[in-house]
């Protein structure tokens, strides 16, 4: 429906039995890709405090109507668009009751879309504008990420207060929502959000600098397609930090993404059992 690309078909490494699926742009470029945990029959979640209660894609100026007409064909709860911060925004849930925005920004988004999945250009997502974290107070969510992570103030609306990294899809707003319950992590809630960094070198740095402002952070975890660390910012939603490298035409080229189970080596004599226990399952293209 979003004429996102399954740019990787593979397994969550933590339960190899249920599917970890990627999608994203034609190559799954970092602030493209959204991924999900398959897990047939897991409990409704509530989207609550401590987590990203609203994951937004970036679509062009004068979109927003034709976005609208497409996802309430499709029996989507889709709500009035409405301006914010001086963007257009769209909201609407999925068929999980994950809350998703479509937001055209008031500065032009100039990264090119992937159409292979048949939404027009003029129409397309370009990757990410934002995410909305729901926290009890906004001030240590605040601090982290101007104080240790590098954001800048971008705008105050409403109780809303934006932050930016320098680069489209790097905006967090963090919303304080104290009267809201306790988020519970299972379907049509959000895990975690990514944060991109080059490399290795680069991603050991951040592991310091996290840990000398005093959080717990992970060791560094091989994800096949990127490593990553793993912390909890002040208001409990959980961040991560994955390199660029190796991307996802690490086991597969570019015109094949998505297209058959990707297995780390390790799991690999597993693969009979794990694809008799894995539902089949194929993606319709318009």
């Amino acid at each position: 429906m979003l004429g996102l690309r399954l740019v990787k078909k593979t397994v969550n490494f933590d339960d190899p039995g249920s599917y970890h699926l990627y999608y994203g742009d034609e190559l799954g470029r970092p602030g493209s890709v959204m991924t999900f945990f398959v897990w047939p029959g897991a409990p409704r979640g509530r989207v609550g405090l401590g987590q990203v209660t609203a994951t937004a894609f970036s679509v062009p100026a004068g979109s927003l109507g034709w976005w609208a007409e497409r996802l309430a064909a499709s029996g989507s709860r889709v709500g009035r668009p409405e301006r914010r911060l001086g963007d257009e925004v769209l909201s609407f849930a999925d068929p999980e009751g994950l809350p998703l925005e479509l937001v055209a920004p008031a500065s032009p988004d100039r990264r090119e879309p992937w159409t292979g999945a048949g939404v027009p250009a003029g129409r397309a997502v370009r990757g990410f504008h934002s995410v909305t974290l729901g926290v009890a107070a906004g001030g240590p969510t605040a601090g982290l990420l101007t104080g240790t992570l590098g954001f800048e103030p971008a705008g105050d609306e409403a109780g809303r207060a934006r932050f930016g990294a320098g680069a489209e899809g790097g905006v967090v707003d963090v919303v304080p929502v104290p009267a809201l319950p306790e988020g519970l992590t299972a379907a049509g809630t959000v895990h975690h959000v990514a944060w991109r960094t080059p490399d290795d070198p680069h991603q050991r740095e951040w592991r310091d600098a996290i840990l000398r402002a005093g959080y717990d952070v992970t060791p560094v975890l091989d994800r096949q397609y990127f490593h990553s660390i793993y912390f909890r910012e002040p208001g409990a939603v959980l961040f991560e930090i994955a390199t660029d490298v190796p991307g996802f035409t690490f086991d597969e080229p570019a015109e094949r993404l998505g297209s058959t189970l990707r297995l780390p080596d390790r799991l690999e004599p597993l693969r009979a059992e794990l694809e008799l226990r894995l539902p089949a399952f194929h993606v319709p293209v318009p």
